[in-house]
């Protein structure tokens, strides 16, 4: 092809710019390069210098230790860190608003009230990831870098902001933090830490979600309850007989309270859906449901004689005789009310919250409007109307500043902020609400107060100590497994030796210790079959003529890891001026035999009731 000599310098041109487009097309691209390289690095710890490495891996690994013993709480407590407020129970109901299961209080997510209303306090996903994400937050602060201190490093933290996402079967963590690390000439800052903690507490309490709303809908709990009530207990039927038939409601209660436990232990979520225990739920998981017998419950039973159930005969009395024979029909009407906890696992993982199960007439319990911990009272919030005076204060009658919020029916609504102590503002009208105030460095502090018409009320905070507890047992220092509640309107908790700093006031305590250790309790499963006279069908059974029917009952194996081997609780006031004036508080306890069987399992829980505990400040 033959170009012209003024083509020539055409063409040179185009190539020129298009060179020219290419090169900047090359540079805009390696920018972007450079700075998604940079953005990665600094989310990242792939990059820091290795004298920095081993200090943020540290710093990583307390954050995922902190996760880890959160998410541990939330599933041992029924989805609460932080546990909802407690409601005693009451000769009526035996139900509090928590059961206590192996040194540990459980919210239930189903009980009656002392007072005879129906409640729920099943947590929400949201409400377990806020309450997750708070207790990180306070965790992550005391992070333990003594030997990197020791070896040169000069470490910096800031304050924390965390997000957490439980998911089915990994719980992530976002952490925005300033961190600044420092040797030598290396030095590193890193402000966003993202870790993913394997744990499957979201498919967990999906499941258990789902247990939950089965029994809600179908109350299966209660109907097997029925059952053995009518198997176990006398609850109608006729005899030929001319003598009363009378039964001892203590033997008839000691009867069912075995029977519960067993028949409770033997359902099961997987297996043949024949099977009688069979519960299918739809869960991934396996669901086992336990009872005890020492567990709170009541037994009532109409009618009676004292702690005697008696029937008497008809057809010995005079003008009854054209009948022949003497028969004896009976009727009792019971109310039974009693614990099951719910466990969903597997591998290492129980996800567990109990339920309040509930017979009454002999029939299972009816489901009534029920008061939920999620109640909330529409735009309660948004007609604020009455002017109040509120003045927050120390224990030394000191103005603090504090944030004030108004709760009333599970509803809380933000009032504002005191300034030097005081704030006049309008609340909306409530009888017996709450007025609740926040500050720094001290306890939450309430006063019940009715804002139907103007008034004043004042608010006292107690102001917030840190004292490292210090366990001994028999005498010597312990650095095993325990747990140390000190439990008063605000209980404090620590895992014991992984946390050894409470946040304490000045008051009175009940303080609980309870020490764990290392045991492999092996409980092989039993089957046992068990057999009743029932009455038979057609006419005759009329006449009081019975069949036996038998079925086996089956108690799944158990195997148990951590016994209780020591501790005790006692009463302790502890004074302004200790709390003022100390910063270790030593506490030391007995130990317990280690249980070799299940029943010396059961008689240190005995033992642990009698033993007292020895407290110093100092």
């Amino acid at each position: 092809m033959l170009v012209k000599e003024g083509e020539i310098g055409f063409f040179s041109r185009k190539a020129q710019v298009t060179l020219f487009v290419i090169i900047a097309l090359v540079i805009v691209a390696a920018a972007i390069l450079i700075f998604a390289f940079r953005e990665i690095d600094t989310s990242f710890e792939a990059n820091l210098p290795a004298e920095i490495q081993p200090a943020y891996d540290n710093f990583l690994k307390c954050l995922e230790d902190e996760a880890l013993t959160g998410i541990r709480l939330l599933e041992d407590q029924g989805g609460y860190i932080e546990l909802p407020g407690f409601e005693p129970g009451s000769l009526y109901s035996p139900f509090s608003s928590q059961l206590r299961f192996s040194g540990i209080n459980v919210p239930y997510w189903y009980y009656v009230s002392g007072n005879n209303i129906q409640k729920e306090q099943s947590p929400s996903r949201s409400l377990m990831e806020e309450q997750l994400s708070k207790f990180i937050e306070s965790g992550i602060k005391n992070c333990d870098f003594d030997d990197y201190y020791e070896r040169g490093f000069e470490i910096s933290l800031g304050e924390p902001k965390i997000n957490t996402i439980i998911q089915n079967d990994a719980v992530e963590v976002s952490l925005k933090l300033d961190l600044s690390i420092e040797k030598g000439f290396d030095s590193s800052a890193v402000k966003d830490h993202k870790i993913s903690v394997n744990s499957k507490l979201g498919e967990l309490y999906e499941d258990a979600k789902k247990i939950y709303d089965k029994e809600q809908n179908d109350l299966f709990l209660e109907e097997y309850g029925v059952d053995v009530l009518r198997l176990y207990a006398p609850v109608d039927g006729v005899e030929i007989s001319c003598s009363p038939l009378t039964w001892s409601a203590d033997e008839v209660f000691d009867n069912l309270e075995k029977a519960i436990e067993a028949n409770t232990l033997s359902l099961k979520s997987q297996g043949d859906s024949r099977d009688y225990f069979f519960v299918d739920a739809g869960t991934k998981n396996k669901i086992r449901f336990i009872n005890s017998r020492n567990w709170s419950r009541s037994f009532e039973v109409n009618p009676s004689d004292g702690a005697i159930l008696m029937s008497k005969p008809i057809g010995n009395q005079p003008g009854l005789g054209i009948l022949g024979f003497c028969y004896v029909d009976y009727h009792f009407v019971y109310d039974v009310k009693y614990p099951v906890l719910i466990q969903v696992y597997s591998d290492n993982e129980i996800f567990q919250f109990p339920i309040g199960v509930v017979i009454k007439g002999n029939l299972p319990r009816e489901s009534y409007p029920v008061a939920s911990a999620d109640t909330e009272i529409q735009d309660l919030c948004q007609y604020k109307n009455t002017l109040i005076d509120v003045n927050t204060k120390d224990s030394m009658g000191r103005a603090i500043d504090s944030d004030v919020s108004y709760e009333c029916s599970n509803t809380a609504c933000y009032i504002g902020r005191t300034d030097r102590g005081n704030l006049n503002e309008l609340f909306p009208q409530c009888v017996n609400g709450r007025i609740i105030a926040k500050a720094e460095g001290y306890e939450e502090a309430y006063g019940t107060f009715s804002t139907v018409s103007p008034g004043s009320v004042d608010i006292f905070l107690n102001k917030i100590y840190s004292i490292e507890v210090v366990l001994s047992l028999d005498g010597k220092p312990y650095n095993g497994q325990a747990v140390i509640s000190f439990v008063s309107n605000n209980s404090k908790s620590i895992v014991y030796p992984d946390s050894k700093n409470v946040d304490l006031t000045y008051g009175e305590y009940d303080v609980e210790v309870y020490i764990y250790r290392n045991a492999s309790l092996e409980f092989p499963s039993t089957i046992t079959r068990q057999c009743v006279n029932v009455p038979r069908s057609g006419i005759i059974g009329i006449f009081g003529l019975t069949e036996k029917k038998c079925f086996d009952v089956e108690i799944p194996d158990q195997i148990i890891s951590n016994v209780l081997a020591g501790g005790g609780s006692q009463y302790y006031y502890i004074t302004q001026n200790e709390i003022e004036s100390s910063r270790r508080i030593f506490i030391d306890a007995e130990s317990l035999p280690l249980p070799k069987s299940i029943d010396e399992l059961q008689t240190n829980y005995i033992l642990y009731e009698s033993r007292g505990l020895n407290i110093d400040f100092r």
